[in-house]
């Protein structure tokens, strides 16, 4: 497994939810963390025991890709070099086949497939100059199969899905590895009104943190493009 010390990793959604896990696991193992959201005094909040030499928070708007160029050249600026990404900020909404307004499903193209794609864009050639980079998509088991009416939302998750595969390819020969970890209910504030799956059932999110650390961590020769993460039993999984 790879050396945790002096590697740098950047999480996008990390003021809540399962980025928030992720970004404390990550700090925990000794990552340089580098957490952007939407509101920064929000991330120093939820951050304000972290270790201030290992620890960034930044402005990160998925819709904004100005957001993107500055937080990235924090990141650098700061620590010197990027060794991952996490793309975990994202949404949901109610839009179906039948109902729906199109500008509710340009938002959720925006965060949850624009976002990713144009930070992966910008990250890439320095996680390709570490020659062991790491980009873990959080996406969902609504990426694998659909269940529920949200049509938009299991659209966006398919397709972060074809991202991932897209830059594990191009980045493979730079040692650049992409992995999508795909939960089902995760017990987050995402999951506030779920009824069909009781809150003690769903994952705790420092477990799925623990599985996105892994990915991370795991060398160029044990590299897994997909992490199917389920809390019940579904036959094709």
């Amino acid at each position: 497994m790879l050396d945790p010390l002096g590697r740098t990793v950047m999480i996008s959604g990390a003021s809540r939810g399962i980025g928030l896990a992720i970004a404390k696991v990550l700090l925990e193992k000794g990552y340089n963390v580098s957490a952007g959201a939407r509101s920064a005094t929000a991330l120093e909040v939820a951050f304000q025991d972290a270790p201030t030499e290992r620890f960034l928070a930044a402005t990160y708007d998925a819709a904004d890709r100005s957001t993107h160029e500055v937080w990235l050249s924090a990141t650098l600026e700061r620590f010197g070099r990027l060794d991952g990404l996490v793309n975990n900020a994202g949404t949901s909404n109610t839009f179906t086949i039948e109902d729906g307004e199109e500008a509710d499903l340009d938002a959720l193209w925006s965060i949850n497939i624009k976002g990713p794609l144009f930070l992966t864009r910008i990250c890439l050639p320095h996680l390709r100059e570490t020659g062991s980079g790491r980009i873990v998509n959080v996406s969902s088991l609504s990426g694998k199969r659909v269940r529920n009416e949200n049509i938009a939302y299991n659209m966006t998750k398919h397709a972060l899905m074809a991202l991932t595969h897209g830059t594990r390819r191009i980045g493979w020969d730079h040692g650049v590895r992409a992995t999508a970890v795909c939960p089902s209910f995760v017990a987050t504030d995402l999951t506030g009104d779920v009824t069909k799956v009781s809150r003690e059932e769903m994952i705790d999110p420092q477990d799925l943190a623990e599985i996105t650390a892994m990915a991370i961590a795991l060398p160029n020769t044990a590299a897994m493009a997909e992490m199917l993460v389920n809390c019940r039993l579904e036959d094709t999984f």
